[in-house]
């Protein structure tokens, strides 16, 4: 042990005599330690809020301010622009905010400008937005309100269904999803907050209408060679997606928007008479199926020349006009109104309105041969009961005044001829053949001028 201590004591000793060696380099000055550069605080005026709408940081957490938390409103391509509102905002207090400074913008743009129409449909969006936050005691809670969608929680655990938005396989076991009670859009509960298109029945609501050109086409170039509804890049090559044309808008779409799907085109079945399915995307398809049932197509405006190539269609004109006519008789009486023989066309409450309007539905019936059938029965049930049937109905009906002999006449009778002054009903032959004067128009002129013809005056007065 000696020998050790001796070595360690030796060689403190060397460690010693190496010390003041060092102190024969010149010594560095101190640095003084340095303060953090202060970070300049934006004037009050280039922010898009005020600095009280900042939320609260807890102690001992750094400032950071994030430029994602602004929305900028896209209210013109001016990026100088002051934006207005919060984009991301989590709570009810920060979108009210949004939707007042909104309402501020909407009011000092132009009226009737493009900008003002753009700062409106932002409006819409944040009080959809704000409605998706409250508390949802509010609302039901299977409902998810979003874009004008009314989202319903589907209970079904069994149905296979393919959600509308990532087109993937919705598996009902071990997934949540929805269904839009409105335009019948499915996804996923995860893929809701990514939906970017409004619901369409709102566009049915607004705006019930066809595209009666067949397929106008304008090019991928004129969509800048990207999806008309998403926005995503395609080519006819499939690089990066596959560009599929819809047949009724003329657009083309990528493959997650266009599955296609077949459905009738309207402007081909009254042009053409052609109802042959054609390709269409998923927002048309769900556009054609709500509107397939509206009676929207005026055919004697659209194509009257139809008429003379397609008997069945000149069949059903003619069984409506005479529904028309048998009308007033079953408002005026007691026993077809509780019998509410009228409800016989309650899926086709038009038909008891006028004889022009048409539904895509009607069309499509037509063709099949099932319209003509089942409004063939209509009318025979009708006519049994204002012939045989109702008393009252049968006191209502026309003696030929032409030539006084045979059975009471009614308007819709197959043989018959209506005045189109009086509405007196004759034999189509007698009519015809007596065609200079109407008798009962002529004995309605004599009343009146009987009526309104000045008495003499008196002489001797």
């Amino acid at each position: 042990m000696a020998p050790c201590l001796h070595k360690h004591k030796a060689s403190s000793a060397n460690a010693t005599e190496l010390r003041p060696a060092r102190a024969l380099l010149p010594a560095a000055p101190p640095v003084p330690p340095t303060a953090p550069t202060p970070v300049a605080e934006p004037p009050a005026s280039l922010l898009p809020f005020p600095p009280e709408a900042l939320p609260e940081l807890p102690p001992g957490e750094p400032e950071f301010r994030c430029p994602e938390r602004v929305m900028d409103l896209g209210l013109s391509e001016d990026h100088f622009a002051r934006p207005v509102g919060l984009f991301l905002a989590s709570d009810v207090q920060q979108l009210r905010q949004a939707i007042q400074e909104c309402k501020e913008a909407i009011l000092e743009l132009p009226e009737h400008s493009e900008k003002q129409k753009d700062a409106v449909v932002r409006l819409v969006h944040l009080r959809l937005k704000l409605q998706e936050l409250k508390d949802p005691n509010e609302d039901e809670p299977n409902i998810r309100v979003l874009l004008e969608h009314r989202f319903y929680k589907e209970k079904s655990k069994s149905v296979k269904q393919t959600c509308d938005k990532c087109n993937t396989i919705i598996w009902g076991l071990i997934q949540t999803w929805y269904t839009c009670t409105g335009c019948y859009y499915r996804c996923h509960s995860k893929c809701l907050n990514l939906i970017s298109k409004p619901c369409v029945r709102s566009k049915v609501s607004h705006q019930a209408e066809y595209e009666l050109s067949i397929c106008p086409e304008a090019g991928l170039d004129s969509q800048d060679y990207r999806c008309a509804e998403c926005r995503a890049p395609i080519s006819l090559r499939g690089v990066p997606s596959e560009a599929r044309q819809c047949d009724y808008t003329g657009q083309y779409y990528c493959s997650h928007c266009h599955w296609n799907d077949l459905a009738v085109i309207p402007a081909r079945v009254v042009h053409n008479w052609d109802f042959e399915p054609r390709k269409v995307s998923r927002g048309s398809m769900r556009y054609l199926s709500l509107m397939v049932s509206r009676p929207v197509l005026r055919l004697r405006e659209i194509n009257p020349l139809l008429f003379n190539y397609v008997e069945e269609l000149v069949e059903i004109r003619k069984l409506r006009q005479d529904i028309l006519l048998m009308k007033p008789y079953f408002i005026t009486c007691r026993e077809a109104m509780a019998a509410r023989l009228l409800l016989q066309l309650q899926d086709r409450q038009h038909f008891v309105e006028n004889d022009e309007m048409y539904s895509v539905q009607d069309l499509l019936d037509t063709h099949s041969g099932r319209l003509g059938c089942s409004l063939a029965e209509t009318h025979t049930l009708f006519a049994k009961h204002i012939k045989l049937d109702c008393e009252r109905c049968q006191a209502k009906g026309f003696v030929c005044e032409l030539c006084r002999e045979g059975d009471v006449l009614f308007p819709f009778d197959s043989h018959t001829s209506v005045c189109a002054d009086c509405s007196a009903v004759f034999h189509r032959d007698c009519y015809y053949d007596n065609s200079t004067t109407c008798p009962r128009c002529a004995r309605l002129t004599l009343r009146k001028q009987s009526l309104f013809q000045e008495p003499c005056p008196d002489v001797d007065a």
